[in-house]
């Protein structure tokens, strides 16, 4: 596996952005650039990644293919098509969406995300941006959530074989998808099974952390990885057997915390004896 990150400082060019890339001790990194850019700018960053072994693990797209306002409707899913696009182009491991929320909130809760409908519009929907975009070096897909589709490694199964499409592939946040305390507490377990289930088809993960607080009801905090239960060694075992899959840190405010967040990481990773 790969470890990345958000990268802070200024970039001006490839070169930079490679040299920043390894300051910081990673082997894979978010996007360079946005699908604004040109397409020489875009041909510049991946040759640059290339020459230096760094993974592009995703574009990020964050918006809402399932809105019940038309308008927005279109506006997300131009949007994802053009992420895609540029996915493709760069050739970055994968497009990362949620599926979407039929609620007011773009990423709800909303009691209608977990029914039929919220399901056949995400399969009408990746259907409909994989197909236009047609990606050759890349993959469409949802990062896994706690209270829409996919949410668990059942549902990621059924929208796979739903969607039917080549393209469309599996991103895993396994914090996300710790929504439960029995989760919580069998939290390797999760990790376990979804990659049993999933592991082929897994393009990327976000590398977060969970805590369940001891208050009522249930209150589960996403924290910085090593502050919370979620079982590290297990998780980056697991992702070790996959075929070179990035681990993004995501989600903290400073530098100071993605450099305590990256040190854990590598500590664990150093203890067990899988190299990032």
């Amino acid at each position: 596996m790969r470890l990345g990150g958000p990268l802070f400082g200024e970039v001006r060019s490839p070169e930079e952005w490679v040299t920043l890339v390894r300051r910081w001790g990673y082997r894979a990194a978010y996007a360079p650039v946005s699908p604004e850019a040109s397409s020489e700018e875009i041909a510049a960053y991946r040759e640059a990644a290339e020459r230096a072994d760094i993974v592009i693990a995703e574009v990020g797209v964050w918006n809402n293919p399932l809105s019940r306002h038309p308008g927005e409707r279109k506006a997300a899913l131009d949007a994802c098509v053009r992420a895609l696009s540029l996915a493709d182009e760069l050739g970055a491991r994968c497009c990362v969406n949620i599926g979407g929320s039929l609620g007011e909130k773009w990423d709800g809760p909303c009691a209608d995300d977990l029914g039929e409908e919220a399901f056949d519009l995400i399969v009408e929907t990746v259907r409909s941006i994989i197909d236009e975009v047609k990606p050759l070096r890349t993959f469409y897909t949802l990062e896994t959530m706690p209270w829409m589709y996919p949410h668990t490694a059942e549902s990621y199964e059924r929208l796979i074989k739903a969607v039917d499409r080549k393209a469309f592939a599996v991103h895993f946040d396994p914090v996300n998808m710790i929504w439960s305390p029995e989760r919580f507490f069998h939290n390797a377990e999760v990790i376990r099974d979804f990659v049993r289930r999933l592991g082929p088809w897994i393009r990327s993960c976000h590398l977060k952390d969970v805590r369940l607080q001891d208050r009522f009801l249930v209150h589960l905090e996403e924290v910085i990885p090593g502050k919370g239960n979620l079982d590290y060694r297990t998780l980056l075992s697991e992702l070790d057997r996959l075929d070179d899959v990035p681990g993004m840190l995501e989600h903290l405010s400073t530098s100071e915390e993605y450099v305590q967040a990256r040190d854990y990481v590598t500590k664990v990773a150093r203890e067990i004896g899988v190299g990032l």
